[in-house]
């Protein structure tokens, strides 16, 4: 009896599965109507303290209470419950915490020149390295030598804080482009700990805008860009932190790019909340002053765990562009994700014999080991700053097309590469392939902003159908692209989202596909054998971009497949529950016009404008008695056409080439003279006006500016104006800029008494002081520093007279395992670190004075134990006679013939 009570309380034990509790916080998102100081009210009424508007969120608040518990496994009731019931509340949520992992993969065990020191191992943008077969086709160095190098783009890299004064950061960084969400601060500066557990963001900064020729460190991809960073991830992440980062700065930050997700461990399905879901949808519709905010994400590192990217939000979201990794030689890396939401790939880390990517590294470092697709995303937002620099007036779906259009298979290895009904290869594991920064900056040079966005929602299929083992499941939908809806029509597609829900006794054994009415075969959905979860999916959306450029009427069929687990057959105490699909939505996203191929809507010159037919010499006919065109006045005329009417009953159109018509409006360069019915002529260079006088100019001809001041068209803007390419007109710079462009606030030039500080001109500070934001004032820096970015010591960009710069601060004296470094002058600015196992030194090499316990002094080197002998004594005569006993390698193997011998 005992051991049947058992064997039913184990089978309950593996039957059931217990979700992971929320964690709730003392933070709360409420909407509230009637503004800030209404918000303000009801805050202060209820107990809570008011901490602002949620990012761009209009008549959201961020409300925290601080006599609440910190974090808790239950949701807060009592005198909470009366704020829900205030009719001036809305809408309130209680923050819970999300569990948000960096996607840097871990150890597998659990032309142009630069004088940076790194530049040589840089083997991902360019072959200097002989000894290596390596490869370039991202064409990045190609883009450089056609001028672009991310001039006037700002990205900000939403992580966990960025190091703001390292040496290869610190004169690209951006002060607002960066902000502290955790810390509720301007500060992004990342918590130091003895781990560097947050060198994440200061590494994919790197990548980005390290500055190039300073003789540190790396080169960025976009090394003249600005560079600022969104300290969120050190510290509870909740949906409230994630809409207050995506919302930061929307009209000054082109980029965002984040390297973190959802665990990746092949059972978690989770994404962006409600606040977070409204910033992203708000940045792309107003962010960029309309073109739309750039958001660029890593797929994910959960290929080991069999995890698939279309269980994280994130980068399913047809507002992302989702980054993919490969190999140096091609091959799938051992974290990659596939999954068909990828839109492209760049080159990354691999197995351990891999070269992995150099970036700055956390206290004035580099490091030669950033790896998995956190290092992919930062290097397409390079690549993408490149392009924007090519032509800023890109939207962020010109962005998505022109990955589609110009990234390449290359030598990526995979066995599902496909070629789509539009011509487009694509694969899961790459998306559209490997991104080419040449291609990219060319194409957006000549780039015409594609038609606007169409979105078509089929009718939901929720008629239940069960899942049976084994068996596939085929459902099919016909589309009519909403054709009947004009606001709606989508004729080519570009995203294509699926919406289901599905009941499930283990998530982990579905297989889900979409069959597109071409033929292209998505994998929305591959099994996950850790995901023993019950809880099936719930409204779950899957995007695919591997439709991209179809068309989107016909038959579309999502297949679904259930294939048991070893697990749930050994188990089969476990009464059987099967499947049910028990809806399901098409939503096609795309245009109703060719987005490449499309005629020109522009009004027709009047030069342009086809002349009427020359009528022959024949004998003379009887007078014309047909229909008048519909602009002809009572009065008649002699023909069919608008050339034909004896008057016209709106205005008249006169040129030596097309005669005398009568037309509805005007075109472009006349004006119309409604007193006499004519369209007249604009001033020279002039394509709008309501009259000839040289103020009465109201919009120029391509290639031309309006000036404000003088309403007349000029070539090019004076100085204090900037370029508005949008609207062309020249536009005044902020009164402390003295030169600016793309906008008011974009400085690149400061009038006298101010200086530059990212892209805006603050007054200029003395000698030793530097300028905060915050309190909008000069302050002091620290005693040791002669210029900096804040007062710590650690915030120091140029050291005092008789400092040196030692790794991230300034120093009256070298430390111990240090010296001073005379290479750049007689007085040392720099102290160097020694030899590893040096004490003391007097210099660069083979200069050890004293040596670590446990080794001993032979020539200037530390030896372990005494012991200096050779490994060879013929290969070290070699060694020696071709001066090869500055590589360290060597004199290991050759201590006797290096040191002992001379």
């Amino acid at each position: 009896m005992f051991l049947c009570v058992m064997s039913l309380f184990v089978t309950f034990t593996v039957c059931k599965s217990f979700p992971s509790r929320d964690v709730y916080t003392n933070h709360w998102a409420v909407r509230v109507s009637g503004g800030p100081r209404e918000a303000d009210r009801l805050a202060s009424k209820y107990g809570y303290t008011n901490l602002g508007q949620i990012g761009s969120l209009v008549d959201h608040y961020h409300f925290h209470h601080s006599k609440v518990v910190r974090r808790s496994a239950f949701s807060t009731t009592g005198n909470h419950i009366f704020i829900r019931m205030d009719p001036k509340v809305d809408w309130i949520q209680q923050q819970v915490i999300k569990r948000r992992v960096k996607r840097s993969a871990r150890s597998d065990l659990d032309m142009l020149t630069f004088n940076d020191p790194r530049w040589s191992s840089m083997w991902y943008i360019h072959c200097g390295d002989k000894s290596h077969r390596c490869r370039s086709e991202m064409n990045i160095m190609a883009a450089w030598q056609r001028g672009y190098t991310g001039k006037n783009v700002v990205v900000s890299i939403l992580d966990d804080g960025i190091e703001k004064n390292h040496t290869d950061l610190a004169q690209n960084y951006d002060p607002l482009a960066s902000f502290d969400i955790n810390g509720n601060d301007h500060d992004p500066t990342p918590r130091y700990d003895p781990t560097n557990e947050n060198k994440h963001g200061t590494r994919c900064a790197g990548e980005v805008a390290a500055v190039s020729n300073n003789s540190h460190c790396t080169v960025g991809i976009a090394h003249h860009a600005r560079i600022g960073g969104i300290r969120m991830l050190d510290g509870d992440v909740t949906d409230l932190v994630e809409a207050k980062s995506l919302g930061i700065q929307p009209d000054y930050i082109d980029i965002y790019s984040a390297s973190w997700g959802p665990d990746d461990d092949g059972m978690t399905v989770d994404g962006p909340g409600p606040l977070a879901k409204q910033a992203f949808e708000l940045a792309a519709k107003k962010g960029r002053k309309g073109k739309g905010s750039i958001f660029v994400w890593a797929s994910g590192n959960g290929g080991r765990r069999g995890d698939h990217c279309s269980c994280d939000g994130y980068t399913n979201s047809i507002y992302t562009i989702s980054v993919s990794s490969t190999t140096e030689s091609g091959t799938m890396p051992w974290y990659l994700e596939s999954c068909a939401s990828t839109l492209a790939s760049t080159y990354s880390s691999g197995e351990t014999y891999h070269r992995k990517i150099v970036t700055t590294d956390l206290r004035q470092r580099c490091t030669e080991g950033h790896t998995g697709t956190s290092v992919s995303a930062p290097m397409v937002a390079g690549i993408i700053a490149l392009a924007l620099e090519a032509n800023p007036l890109l939207t962020w779906r010109d962005v998505q097309h022109l990955l589609v259009t110009t990234s390449r298979p290359a030598h990526l290895k995979a066995h599902d590469w496909k070629t789509n009904a539009a011509g487009h290869k694509v694969s899961h594991l790459y998306g559209f392939g490997l991104v080419d920064a040449e291609a990219m900056v060319l194409e957006a040079q000549t780039w015409r902003t594609v038609p606007p966005q169409h979105t078509c929602t089929e009718a939901s299929d929720n008629r239940p159908r069960y899942i049976r083992p084994d068996q596939l499941l085929r459902v099919s939908m016909n589309s009519t692209g909403c054709s009947e809806q004009p606001d709606q029509k989508v004729v080519y597609l570009e995203h294509v989202v699926v919406r289901v829900t599905i009941a499930h006794p283990r998530r982990g054994d579905l297989q889900i596909s979409l069959v597109s009415p071409s033929g292209t075969h998505s994998q929305l959905l591959a099994k996950r054998q850790f995901d023993n979860s019950k809880e099936g999916f719930r409204n779950w959306e899957i995007m695919t971009v591997h439709c991209w450029g179809e068309h989107a009427t016909g038959l579309w069929t999502l297949e679904i497949k259930e294939s048991p687990s070893r697990l749930r057959i050994v188990h089969k105490p476990c009464p059987p529950h099967p499947g049910k699909l028990k809806e399901w939505t098409l939503i096609l996203y795309g245009t109703s016009d060719h987005p490449y191929n499309r005629l020109s809507h522009l009004h027709t010159s009047v030069a342009e404008t086809p002349r009427p037919e020359q009528q022959l010499e024949e004998p003379e006919e009887d007078e014309y008695d047909g229909p008048c065109h519909p602009e002809c006045e009572k009065q008649g005329c002699n023909g069919p056409s608008a050339e034909h009417c004896l008057n016209c009953v709106h205005f008249s159109l006169e040129s030596h080439q097309a005669g005398r018509m009568c037309v509805s409006h005007c075109p472009l360069g006349y004006f119309e003279d409604k007193a006499v019915r004519r369209c007249k002529r604009c001033r020279p260079g002039c394509e709008r006006c309501v009259g000839w006088a040289a103020g009465e100019c109201h919009a120029c001809r391509k290639g031309l500016y309006l000036h404000d001041d003088s309403n007349t068209c000029i070539p090019g803007c004076p100085l204090g104006y900037y370029a508005d390419d949008v609207h062309r007109q020249c536009q005044k710079c902020h009164t402390n800029c003295r030169a600016c462009r793309l906008d008011s606030e974009r400085c690149t030039d400061c009038n006298e008494g101010y200086s530059l500080s990212g892209m805006m001109c603050v007054p200029k500070c003395a000698s030793g002081m530097f300028f905060n934001l915050e309190e909008m004032a000069c302050l002091p820096c620290h005693d040791s520093c002669s210029s900096c970015t804040g007062p710590g010591r650690e915030d120091c960009v140029q050291c005092a007279a008789n400092f040196l710069q030692e790794e991230w601060m300034c120093v009256p004296t070298c430390s111990q395992g240090y010296y001073p470094d005379h290479t750049t002058g007689s007085l040392p600015t720099t102290c160097q670190k020694c030899e590893e196992q040096c004490l003391n030194c007097s210099g660069p090499g083979i200069t050890c004075t004293n040596c670590r316990e446990g080794y001993s002094l032979v020539g200037g080197a530390c030896i372990i134990n005494n012991s200096c002998n050779n490994a060879d004594e013929i290969f070290c005569e070699m060694v020696k006679s071709n001066r090869l006993c500055e590589k360290k390698l060597f004199r290991e193997f050759c201590c006797k013939t290096c040191f002992i011998a001379g």
